[in-house]
C-alpha cells in the first residue's frame, strides 16, 4: 500500500502479518430502486471502502502509524496494489485513519491492525 503524499507510511510485505491487507466496500456502486413492475439501477459516482492492514508491532512502521493516530489521521490518496497481477491498482481517495483494533499485550501476538476509510471512483463513464 502506498500513501501518495506521505511515503513514510508506505507498507510493503515485510511489515505485514499473515492477514496482510484487505479492502471491503461499505456502500453499493449502484443503488437498486424498486418500481411498480421491477427495479431500476441508479449508478453512484463513488463507493466508500474500508481498508484493514495487519501490521506487525515488531516493525517500526507500526509505531509510526500509532503516532499518526495522535497527530493527524488524514492520509489523502492511498493506492492498494493487489496480490494478483490480473487486477489493477485501487486508488482510494480522501483516506483517513479510522481505528486500530484491540491491542493484545501478552507477548504472544505482535499484530497491530489499522483501519482506513476512503472512497473509490465508480461509474466514471456516466460523466461522458
Amino acid at each position: 500500500m502506498t500513501v501518495t503524499d506521505i511515503p513514510a507510511l508506505n507498507v510493503t510485505a515485510s511489515f505485514l502479518g499473515k492477514d496482510a491487507i484487505s479492502m471491503r466496500p461499505d456502500s453499493a456502486a449502484t443503488d437498486i430502486i424498486p418500481t411498480l413492475t421491477g427495479t431500476v439501477g441508479s449508478q453512484v459516482p463513488y463507493q466508500q471502502v474500508t481498508i484493514t492492514m495487519h501490521l506487525l508491532r515488531t516493525q517500526g512502521l507500526a509505531a509510526i502509524y500509532q503516532n499518526r493516530f495522535a497527530s493527524d489521521t488524514s492520509l489523502g490518496e492511498v493506492v492498494i496494489t493487489p496480490d494478483a497481477s490480473t487486477f489493477g491498482n485501487y486508488t482510494v481517495l480522501n483516506a483517513y485513519l479510522v481505528n486500530f483494533n484491540e491491542l493484545t499485550i501478552n507477548g504472544m501476538d505482535a499484530g497491530y491492525v489499522v483501519t482506513i476509510s476512503g472512497y473509490l471512483i465508480t461509474n466514471d463513464k456516466m460523466w461522458g
